[in-house]
């Protein structure tokens, strides 16, 4: 029982998908709950969209993927700021015309092309894939992202909560916003071997929304975003072994199972105090 337990240990590509699952849990966790906070997961979900092109291109180009990714990511998380804050348009309705067309942009420059890249690994991933270039790029990344975040989280947190209150307080509210854009576009940049364009919004949003729901202190929710990303992701990719299903989507559902699982407990308690205070009246 211990050898086939201890099975998927035994091998490389294993060890490498649990090493990268474990560096890009920590940012994904962290941003994750200032995403929440500002409300912002159609804003993950645009740029972890919009990143298409700028691959394709960078494919075309010669250049590393993770330029390409970063580029287009920046392009549409600051045209997307820019729009919202120009015009008579809501941000959500700006996030989805965006992220749209910049998605559609990189299907269509991607069917125009011959390559042998295969477009089911940048959409979802390829974490069993992942080599020692990945893992750096995704260990420098989640290094840079994590320590930004934790170094700034009180900033970001006002800014979050009450930008006037930011604003009059001396803070860099436009620098706090952008700031936190190019992290996102970096964050994502870390999680393309790990789960792709299309389920990385997942990382971005179901680890704080969960803490969300357990805690009502900040410094809190950052901790249980982290250990919940954090053993999502270990534990998607070691049950994915044994079901032979791919680990990004199986990381998803075990995140999609625990938002359920805290929404309930969340609704038990409500409820608990609500027939409280009834009985106490």
């Amino acid at each position: 029982m211990n050898e086939t337990l201890l099975l998927p240990f035994q091998f490389p590509f294993m060890l490498n998908a649990f090493w990268i699952a474990a560096m890009v849990a920590v940012p994904t966790a962290l941003l994750s709950c200032f995403l929440v906070l500002k409300g912002w997961a159609l804003m993950g979900d645009a740029v972890s969209h919009a990143v298409l092109p700028g691959i394709v291109l960078a494919y075309v180009l010669g250049l590393p993927l993770i330029l390409g990714a970063f580029a287009a990511g920046m392009v549409t998380a600051l045209a997307t700021g820019f729009l919202a804050q120009n015009s008579r348009v809501k941000q959500d309705t700006v996030m989805g015309v965006v992220f749209s067309g910049m998605f559609g942009l990189g299907i269509v420059i991607y069917v125009s092309i011959h390559t042998n890249v295969h477009l089911d690994h940048i959409l979802f991933g390829n974490i069993l894939g992942v080599g020692a270039e990945d893992l750096w790029t995704a260990g420098g990344i989640s290094l840079l992202v994590s320590a930004a975040l934790l170094l700034k989280w009180k900033d970001l947190m006002l800014q979050a909560f009450d930008p006037a209150q930011a604003r009059a307080s001396g803070l860099a509210v436009g620098l706090l916003h952008y700031g936190l854009l190019t992290l996102l576009s970096l964050t994502i940049v870390a999680t393309l071997s790990a789960t792709g364009l299309i389920l990385a919004v997942g990382l971005l949003i179901a680890p704080g929304a969960i803490a969300f729901l357990l805690t009502r202190q900040f410094a809190h929710m950052l901790a249980i975003a982290v250990a919940v990303c954090l053993g999502a992701m270990l534990g998607g990719v070691y049950l994915s072994f044994f079901l032979d299903s791919a680990p990004a989507p199986t990381i998803i559902l075990i995140l999609s199972v625990l938002f359920i699982a805290a929404f309930l407990r969340r609704s038990r308690q409500i409820r608990r105090a609500t027939s409280d205070v009834a009985a106490g009246e």
